[in-house]
């Protein structure tokens, strides 16, 4: 701690030295409350905080002035280019899933319904078996390669959006152990879906651009790796979030409103630009394999794998007595879908405390044990089911009664003894989820489905979405809530067309209506699902009621508990920070949130035998830096990362023997990138840095790496305003200081209002008693602020 070192530290520092943020000398006060300085590594998931804010310490200044003219077109073109190859690769790797899927799919139901003509009980060794090999191939590669790839990837992927990192979770084994985790998982048969796992494969692809490539796996290149803030990847993990949507629904708009609504928390104009460019582009890509498979060229890839349900043909108008039932519907969802989210709490919780801690070989059994009760249940319960002979349908429907084994249709011939009967719980029991919910959703199919088939296979197959969401596997949530949605608003139509006694009312719309409810009073998602719903149903005509009945279960299901994200983010130990904040923090100031917190501060030119020592005994990710002024008093001067003192210490170029501040040419030294960290990495470690006997006795002067303007807050302001701060601008730290003293400028926002002429920058001021002053010393390409001019300076 030096005094006198003023002259020495470098321009900037010292226009942190103001005198409102004075130190606090009070007895409990404490040297400079930081109100997030106590930012740890939460150990309930081992995340940790991203820093959107950027540092502008003398690396990166010295880096913005060397670059040419050039680089801002360069990085504009660069980011246009990327949001065209995050559409290109998230839409080949829904091409990819959805073929291996339903192939898988086509080879098991054909395969056993050629062995069901001679034994039943083969049949049913041999559906079992392919199932359970699929979903042992899926927990396999999740247990022993990629573990951040079990479960949706979707609160993790909101948690990294609204400024938290959770480690592994943008690796390149992670993008690859989704892609095949999903094939094995829903290829196999479980209560689950692809969806979710696709906007956390667009999120993976889009972050191993950004950081061009994988190092650890040789796979990288240094022309494309500009975007080393986490800010800047933050924006292309957006646009892998859109692009996964709009690739697993063919709902472009739906993944721009998706990212919109559900997993970011802050939003630029610039940014959706890109988003809505990166969702076209997968359409595009989607739609031309789709055309490409129509010719019989992708094997069992048909109708069905990417979601399109054109109900377009169903039903045409709606009367006002059917708004009551269609209401009643959206309660329906609010009560499932709040219930659903509080027992997939419960049950992930007591799994996550009991089961999984014992080992990978525990969590292997569990994802197989619930393969064969899935495969059993989905097998014999068709068989206690009598079948139904089929009714007379049109011959220009298009729908054929039995259809062939091994094709997607609505009625399937499942150990019926004629050979013009189906029964109604095999089709949607015993195939593909996309396939079962086409069924559901058909028009023209009235008595397709008997109550009890209907009640029969909500109880159970809701019972497996609940028991499955958890395991080790990657799991979505959109279908599986389509599916149960579908069944209940199914047989609320057939209670309505009964009621009612009208021809035009369609049963597929009543069970499009009830998805929408299910995954509106679970998901709590409303104008991106709206939208999502209508784009893959292709029919517009229905958007007044999906609207109905999405706002009447999101207010069913908010009464109860929060959305399954919010729910799942917490149980993993993922810190969200809500949309607004809580009543109580408007009765509370800064200082009443950071009161408990003793913050630990470094010295300007610290010793490395004191760093070492607080990096070790403390888990804090940012320390504010102080110096000693010309009467002695402790100012603050910046605040330093963990990250970067790590840099710092395992480079050791900077150590230096004196206890006094360094020259200028250690700026040189070190580039920005340097203190750039891997994206979804734990980074460095104090534990991997080894330094000897009289490494630990020199000095290190921080402040050349300080950010010398860290945002601060007085002491006095209401904690609801500094969490809007927090959340709005992404910050990772926040000063709380005493209240100022003086004023030094006000801004208005005219004075930011900025005319470029040339190289200087004219601003438009107020205050004419200083224009002719500041002409000359303030507004010129070298600016320079002098301390009596500022004091007295009042911009309006």
């Amino acid at each position: 701690m030096l005094s006198g070192g003023d002259h020495n530290v470098p321009d900037g520092i010292g226009m942190a030295r103001l005198e409102w943020t004075r130190l606090p000398t009070a007895e409990g006060a404490g040297p400079s409350t930081s109100a997030a300085a106590g930012d740890e590594l939460f150990s309930a998931a081992a995340v940790e905080s991203l820093d959107y804010e950027v540092i502008e310490n003398y690396a990166y200044r010295e880096e913005q002035a060397q670059r040419s003219k050039f680089w801002v077109p360069y990085y504009v073109m660069l980011k246009w280019l990327f949001s065209l190859l995050i559409g290109v690769g998230t839409g080949s790797a829904a091409i990819f899933i959805n073929l291996a899927v339903e192939n898988f799919s086509g080879w098991k139901y054909t395969a056993t319904f050629a062995i069901m003509k001679h034994s039943y009980f083969v049949g049913f060794f041999v559906y079992t078996s392919f199932n359970l090999a699929l979903v042992f191939s899926s927990v396999y590669i999740v247990t022993n390669f990629a573990p951040a790839a079990a479960g949706s990837g979707i609160p993790e992927i909101k948690g990294y959006l609204n400024g938290v990192d959770t480690h592994g979770i943008l690796l390149f084994r992670t993008l690859v152990g989704k892609i095949f985790g999903s094939i094995g998982s829903v290829g196999g048969g479980l209560a689950l879906g692809k969806e979710g796992p696709l906007v956390h494969t667009g999120a993976c692809i889009a972050s191993l651009l950004g950081q061009g490539g994988s190092a650890k796996y040789h796979l990288s290149s240094r022309w494309v790796r500009i975007f080393e803030s986490d800010r800047d990847r933050r924006d292309l993990v957006t646009c892998g979030c859109a692009a996964g949507v709009a690739a697993a629904f063919r709902a472009p708009v739906g993944g721009v409103l998706f990212a919109l609504e559900e997993v970011t928390s802050w939003w630029r104009s610039h940014l959706m630009w890109r988003v809505f460019f990166t969702s076209a582009v997968v359409a595009v890509v989607v739609r031309s394999a789709m055309n490409w498979c129509a010719s019989g060229k992708c094997g069992h890839f048909g109708a069905g794998g990417f979601i399109i349900w054109d109900i377009s043909g169903g039903q045409e108008d709606y009367s006002y007595q059917e708004l009551f039932p269609m209401a009643i519907i959206g309660v329906i969802g609010g009560l499932l879908g709040a219930l659903f989210n509080q027992l997939t709490l419960y049950i992930t919780k007591w799994r996550r405390t009991y089961l999984h801690k014992k080992g990978k070989r525990v969590q292997i059994f569990e994802a197989c044990f619930i393969s064969v009760v899935t495969s059993t249940i989905s097998f014999v319960l068709p068989l206690l089911r009598k079948c139904s002979p089929c009714p007379q349908l049109n011959t220009d429907s298009g729908i054929e009664c039995p259809h062939p084994p091994g094709t997607d249709g609505n009625f399937v011939n499942f150990y019926c003894s004629k050979d013009k009967e189906y029964n109604d719980l095999a089709t949607i029991f015993f195939n593909t989820q996309d396939d079962a919910i086409r069924n559901l959703f058909s028009a023209k199919t009235f008595h397709e489905y008997s109550a009890q088939s209907l009640i029969t296979f909500l109880v159970m197959f809701y019972s497996l979405a609940v028991v499955t969401f958890g395991t080790a596997v990657p799991a979505g949530q959109f279908v599986p809530g389509i599916m149960i949605g579908s069944t209940y608003g199914r047989l609320v139509g057939m209670f309505v067309v009964k009621f009612y006694k009208k021809l035009n009312i369609e049963e597929g719309t009543y069970a499009l209506l009830g998805a929408a409810s299910f995954l509106g009073g679970s998901m709590r998602m409303t104008v991106s699902l709206c939208v999502i719903m209508v784009e893959i149903t292709n029919n517009l005509k229905l958007l007044p009621l999906i609207m109905l009945v999405l706002l009447v279960s999101k207010a069913v299901g908010d009464f109860f508990n929060e959305g399954l994200y919010e729910e799942q983010a917490r149980l993993r130990g993922i810190p969200l920070l809500d949309s607004r904040p809580k009543q109580v923090m408007r009765n509370m100031n800064a200082k009443d949130a950071c009161k408990n917190q003793k913050v630990v501060c470094l010295p300007r030119v610290s010793r490395v035998v004191d760093i070492v020592s607080v990096l070790r005994t403390n888990k804090h990710n940012g320390f504010p830096v102080v110096d000693r002024g010309q009467n002695g008093e402790s100012l603050v001067i910046g605040l330093i990362l963990r990250s970067h003192l790590l840099v710092l210490l395992q480079a050791k170029i900077d150590f230096q023997n004196s206890p006094f501040p360094c020259g200028p040419g250690v700026l040189n030294r070190h580039n920005f990138s340097d203190f750039v960290k891997p994206a979804s990495s734990k980074g460095k470690s104090i534990d991997d840095i080894h330094l000897t006997e009289d490494e630990l006795g020199l000095y290190l002067d921080l402040a050349p790496f300080v950010n010398p303007s860290p945002y601060i807050v007085p002491e006095d302001m209401s904690l609801a305003k500094v969490y809007n701060l927090f959340r709005q601008l992404g910050l990772r730290h926040v000063f709380v200081v005493p209240r100022p003293s003086r004023v030094v400028g006000l801004i208005t926002r005219k004075d930011l209002l900025l005319e470029e002429d040339g190289n200087t920058v004219m601003a438009e001021l107020q205050s004419t008693s200083v224009r002719g002053l500041l002409n000359g010393r303030l507004l010129g390409g070298n600016a320079h602020l002098e301390r009596p001019l500022l004091d007295n300076l009042v911009i309006e």
